[in-house]
């Protein structure tokens, strides 16, 4: 098995593009929407958000191209990582490392 995530959504808001050590980073969050029939007969739409993170050439198409309601696909791997803030409290972190990206839509 392999450490392999693929999803198909919309961009939340606009990509925050930064560098690190003259290396492009992208973070952005992705919604994807599932529908359903729930055991009363009613159709129901569930959103789901994910934390997406893009590094070099990739961070730099999404800086040129990729806006807030822009459909995507993406293709990449769920990493766990924690840090310290500012107030010293550990915080955790789960987010999609993008290996391969699609532009769709408008």
């Amino acid at each position: 098995m392999k450490n392999r995530v693929q999803l198909i959504g919309h961009v939340g808001q606009d990509p925050e593009v930064k560098s690190i050590n003259d290396k492009k980073v992208a973070n952005l969050t992705l919604a994807t929407n599932e529908h359903y029939t729930n055991a009363k007969g009613e159709k129901v739409e569930q959103t789901e958000w994910h934390k997406i993170t893009a590094w070099g050439k990739t961070a730099e198409l999404i800086e040129k191209y990729v806006v807030k309601g822009k459909e995507i696909a993406i293709e990449g791997k769920l990493s766990h990582r924690s840090y310290d803030d500012k107030d010293g409290n550990k915080r955790y972190v789960t987010e999609i490392l993008v290996n391969e990206l699609l532009l769709l839509g408008k």
